[in-house]
């Protein structure tokens, strides 16, 4: 059930005091004197943490103890003034005022850091995948998660909805599953997303990774609340406080409404800009993956992104041998790939987009193209096009009318009304 909820009228925004009151509503003495683990997306995902974090204190005042731990998948760790930052405050500021609470991170390559709750059996695995099933998904798979939610009697997740490439729309039980999970399932989702296809699950409410997802989710012993959140520029547009079940999908079906941008048609050519929020290419390519269904078949699609220098931190050296290409590549000499972590697999085929391998050579439907610090040289070793981002005219590129120009790329979804997936719910 929900404990409270809010959504703005029309096109407005919830104010502070809607916020304030919804979260005082949905969360104050509901955990007086227990021990609240909250989990808080990283800053590659688009959230008011400096205006939210102050008032889910204030609301949850009355705990014993309460820790903000940062779900970051298999993203890079953060320095305590990154912490500190992404809830809005010096490390002089927060020492100050919130030094009672714990900011921390995930550690999903750390076995320490990691138990196991049980297993998704092989079974149960073919029978959520459905038709999706592929040999390269067998086997039973460990649910790991970070051990630190044995040692409180709540988590509250803290996160938006926004369509995503691998699940259909992000939030919710996502923060366990990959927020603070181990590598086991987060490589067999990731894969079986990709043999969906991207096309074929963004924006998508119900699909089989979610049901993965909330299969793992029943095995978390400690009780779990859902703060869902649905984001509009710098605001909200909606909140939704209850179980994770209930909330995620109040929050994921106006999402649905906010974050869907449905063309006339797609366009031959999609520059879209990847913002500074995403500092590499694991996260940045979500520029390709919210524009790919508004590229014409044969077009190309190009990710400005200046400020970028790294494919990967964590998975830069995987990606670099194996490189950017077509699900159809990898399947057609499976054995050869196997041994790679498969959430690099499924990256690769997302960002190079859908297409077919014909008498050996790969043919993408479209042509994606990098303009970043990463050199012509990498680009070509990664199978990407290339473009020196200081000879772009962007004007040029705003004003031609064969053009789709997206600023900000990465959270909305942008898709031609005939394409049938539009439709989907």
């Amino acid at each position: 059930m929900l404990q409270a909820n809010a959504v703005a009228a029309n096109d407005d925004l919830l104010s502070e005091d809607d916020i304030r009151n919804t979260l005082h509503e949905g969360l104050a003495g509901r955990f007086s004197g227990a021990r609240v683990l909250a989990l808080i997306p990283d800053r590659t995902r688009t959230l008011p943490l400096p205006l939210l974090f102050p008032m889910l204190v204030e609301s949850l005042s009355d705990t014993r103890q309460l820790d903000f731990m940062v779900a970051l998948g298999t993203h890079p760790p953060l320095s305590q003034a990154e912490l500190c930052a992404l809830v809005g405050l010096t490390p002089d500021q927060y020492q100050e005022r919130y030094s009672h609470v714990k900011l921390l991170n995930h550690e999903w390559d750390n076995p320490g850091a990691l138990t196991e709750l049980g297993v998704i059996s092989d079974d149960q695995l073919r029978e959520l995948c459905g038709p999706a099933w592929h040999h390269s998904l067998g086997g039973d798979v460990p649910v790991n998660l970070n051990r630190a939610v044995l040692d409180y009697d709540h988590v509250l997740i803290v996160g938006p909805c926004f369509p995503h490439e691998v699940v259909g729309i992000s939030g919710g039980a996502k923060y366990l599953f990959p927020g603070i999970s181990g590598p086991e399932l987060i490589n067999r989702f990731h894969w079986l997303g990709a043999l969906i296809t991207t096309m074929k699950i963004i924006g998508k409410k119900d699909t089989p990774v979610r049901d993965i997802i909330h299969q793992a989710a029943e095995l978390v012993p400690t009780p779990l609340s859902l703060l869902a959140l649905v984001v509009v520029g710098d605001g909200l547009a909606g909140m939704f406080i209850g179980d994770h079940i209930r909330a995620w999908d109040a929050a994921a079906r106006l999402s649905q409404t906010k974050h869907i941008r449905l063309l006339d048609h797609p366009y031959p050519r999609v520059l879209s800009w990847c913002p500074p929020m995403y500092d590499e290419l694991w996260t940045g390519a979500k520029a390709m993956y919210k524009l790919e269904p508004a590229v014409a078949d044969g077009g190309e699609l190009v990710i400005y992104a200046p400020h970028l220098d790294t494919v990967s931190v964590t998975h830069g050296r995987y990606i670099y041998e194996v490189g950017y290409h077509v699900l159809p590549w990898f399947l057609r000499d499976w054995s050869r790939y196997s041994d790679y972590p498969t959430s690099v697999i499924a990256h690769s085929t997302h960002v190079k987009g859908i297409g077919r391998v014909r008498e050996g050579v790969e043919e993408p439907r479209i042509q994606v193209t990098l303009s970043s610090r990463i050199s012509r040289e990498d680009c070509e070793t990664l199978n990407l096009g290339y473009r020196d981002p200081a000879t772009l005219d962007l004007q040029q590129w705003r004003e031609r009318d064969d053009t789709l120009f997206v600023p900000k790329a990465g959270e909305i979804l942008y898709r031609a009304r005939n394409d049938a997936n539009a439709r989907a719910g």
